[in-house]
C-alpha cells in the first residue's frame, strides 16, 4: 500500500479515527495489527522476516538486561554482553545479506574466479527484495546497541517492542528511528489534539505536494532520458541529471514528511530526516542534512566505534571512506552504488585535506566567508559536486554511468536548450514552466527551514478559517497539478527499493 494510493487515503483516516476511540491500554496493540497489515499488503510472507528480526533483537535486549542482575565477574559480564550484540548483528545482517546482497556478491566471486580460471558456481536464487528491509533491520539493531550501552531500558512488553520495529508510517522508507525517541513514546498516553492534527495534516499535504506534483513530474522527464542515454546525449543528460537531484529529494523527503505528519496526528513525533540539504556549503554539511536518520546511524554505530577522528587524521579519513562506502552498499547491491558512496567519501576527504588551502586563500584575498556571495559560491560548488554523483546513483550499470559522464563532459548539442527538443521528452512547455515554479517553491521553503522558520507552525498558528483556506487550496493544487491519470500507475517512492 503506497502513500500515494487511493487505498491509503481511505486507510489512514479510518486508522486514526479508530485509534482515538480505543482505550489507551490497547491502542498500541491496534497500531501493531495495523502496521503488520500495512506491511503484508506487499508480500504477506515477508512479514515473517520482520517478525524474526523483532524476536532476535527483543531477546537480545532481555539477555543484555539480565546480565546486570547476575553476579558475574565484570570481565565475564562484558564478554557475554559483547557476544549477545555480536549474535544480534550477525543474524540480522545475515538475513539482510541473504535477501539483498547474495546475488551481488556471488556474481563478484564468480567473476573473480573466472579471471583465475577457477570454476565456481553458486546456486541461482530468484529472491524478491523485501520492501523496507534495510530500514527496519537498522532500526532493530539500533535498539540492541542502545540497550548494550545503557542508553535505553530493555522493553519487557514484546508487542510494544514489535510496534517500535514495525510502526507503519515510517516502516518501509524511514526515518530510521531510535529507541530513545520512538519506543519511549509508545508507552505514554495520547489524547486527541486538534492542533497536532492540523500540523500533522499540513506536513502530509506538503509531502504529497513534493511527491505528486514535483517528484513524479520530474520522473516523467528523467525516466525518458536515462531510459535511453544512447539516444538522449549531451545536454539532455545534463538537464535530466540536475533535475534528478530534486526528483530524489522531493520523492524521499516527501515520504518522510508524510510519515512525520501521519505519526504526529497519532500523537507520535518522528525525527526530521531532511533539513534543506541543497543549501549546504560543503559535502560534509550535506550529509548532516540529507537522510539524517541514516547518516546519524552510521555515525553513532560505525564511525565512532571505528575511532572517529580520535586516532589521527589518516584514520579519520579511512573511517569517512568506510561509512560512505557502507552507505553506498546500504542503498543497493550494485557497483554503481559502491562507486557512488566512494565518490562522496573522496569528496569529503578532499574537503578536509584542502581546508588549510582554502583558509589560506580566504586570508590572502581578505574574503568574508559569511557574505552572501561567498555563501552562494559554496552552495553552488556543493550542489555541483552532489550533481556529479547522480549518474552513478541513477544509471542502470557502471558502463551506462561511464557513457553518461563522457556524454555530459563534452556536450555537442546546445541547441536542444532553445529549439523545444526538451519538450518532446515527456513534459511539454507548460509542464516545464510549472516544474520550475514548483522547484522555486521548494527552494523558498528550504530557505525558511534553513533559517529556522517553520511554515507549518506559522500556518497552524493562524485562525481556523485561514488554516482551512490554506489546506483547501493546497489540496486543490495537488489534485489539479499532481501527476494523475489511468496511464500512470501509482509511482512507488524511490527509497522503497532500499
Amino acid at each position: 500500500m503506497l502513500f500515494n494510493s487511493y487505498e491509503f487515503l481511505l486507510f489512514f483516516p479510518l486508522v486514526a479515527f479508530i485509534y482515538f476511540l480505543l482505550p489507551d491500554r490497547i491502542r498500541y496493540l491496534f497500531l501493531l495489527a495495523v502496521s503488520y497489515f500495512y506491511y503484508m499488503c506487499w508480500k504477506a510472507e515477508y512479514a515473517l522476516l520482520m517478525l524474526l528480526s523483532t524476536l532476535i533483537t527483543y531477546i537480545s535486549g532481555l539477555l543484555l538486561d539480565a546480565s546486570f542482575l547476575n553476579k558475574w565477574l565484570p570481565r565475564s559480564r562484558r564478554l557475554f554482553r559483547k557476544f549477545i550484540v555480536f549474535l544480534s548483528f550477525l543474524s540480522n545482517l545475515g538475513i539482510l545479506f541473504f535477501f539483498k546482497y547474495y546475488g551481488f556478491f556471488t556474481e563478484i566471486i564468480t567473476d573473480l574466479c573466472g579471471r583465475f580460471h577457477i570454476t565456481f558456481r553458486a546456486p541461482v536464487l530468484q529472491l524478491i527484495l523485501p520492501v523496507g528491509i534495510s530500514f527496519y533491520t537498522f532500526q532493530a539493531l539500533s535498539y540492541t546497541m542502545d540497550v548494550y550501552r545503557g542508553e535505553i531500558y530493555a522493553e519487557k512488553n514484546f508487542f510494544r517492542y514489535a510496534l517500535f520495529v514495525s510502526f507503519f508510517p515510517q516502516l518501509v522508507a524511514g526515518p530510521i528511528e531510535r529507541s530513545k525517541n520512538l519506543l519511549k513514546q509508545l508507552s505514554r498516553k495520547v489524547r486527541f489534539d486538534y492542533e497536532r492534527m492540523v500540523e500533522g495534516l499540513l506536513y502530509m499535504i506538503w509531502g504529497f505536494f513534493m511527491k505528486l506534483v514535483v517528484a513524479d513530474r520530474i520522473a516523467v522527464f528523467v525516466d525518458t532520458i536515462y531510459g535511453n542515454p544512447m539516444k538522449y546525449t549531451g545536454w539532455y543528460l545534463i538537464v535530466a541529471t540536475f533535475l534528478f537531484n530534486y526528483q530524489a529529494y522531493c520523492d524521499f523527503a516527501g515520504y518522510s514528511t508524510i510519515a512525520i505528519g501521519a505519526a504526529r496526528i497519532l500523537g507520535i513525533d518522528l525525527m526530521e530526516n531532511f533539513n534543506a540539504p541543497y543549501l549546504s556549503r560543503s559535502i560534509k554539511e550535506f550529509w548532516t542534512r540529507w537522510h539524517i536518520s541514516l547518516t546519524s546511524w552510521f555515525r553513532d554505530y560505525l564511525y565512532f566505534p571505528l575511532g572517529g577522528s580520535r586516532k589521527g587524521k589518516l584514520r579519520k579519513y579511512v573511517n569517512i571512506m568506510i561509512i560512505l562506502l557502507a552507505s553506498g552498499l546500504w542503498h543497493g547491491a550494485n557497483m554503481t552504488y559502491v562507486c557512488w558512496g566512494l565518490l562522496y567519501g573522496l569528496y569529503q576527504v578532499l574537503g578536509e585535506v584542502l581546508k588549510p588551502v582554502r583558509d589560506f586563500v580566504v586570508k590572502i584575498l581578505h574574503l568574508n566567508r559569511e557574505s552572501a556571495g561567498h555563501r552562494l559560491l559554496q552552495i553552488g560548488i556543493t550542489y555541483s559536486l552532489v550533481t556529479s554523483c547522480v549518474p552513478l546513483f541513477r544509471a542502470q550499470s557502471l558502463s551506462d554511468a561511464v557513457f553518461i559522464y563522457k556524454s555530459m563532459f563534452l556536450p555537442d548539442n546546445p541547441w536542444v536548450l532553445f529549439n523545444g527538443s526538451l519538450y518532446d521528452c515527456g513534459l511539454d512547455h507548460n509542464n516545464f514552466v510549472l516544474l520550475i515554479i514548483c522547484i522555486a517553491i521548494i527552494i523558498f521553503f528550504d530557505c525558511c527551514k534553513y533559517n529556522k522558520i517553520s511554515i507549518h507552525k506559522e500556518i497552524a498558528k493562524q485562525d481556523f478559517w485561514l488554516r482551512g483556506l490554506v489546506i483547501g487550496l493546497a489540496v486543490f493544487a495537488i489534485l489539479l497539478f499532481g501527476v494523475w491519470g489511468p496511464e500512470i500507475d501509482n509511482t512507488a517512492f524511490i527509497y522503497y527499493q532500499f
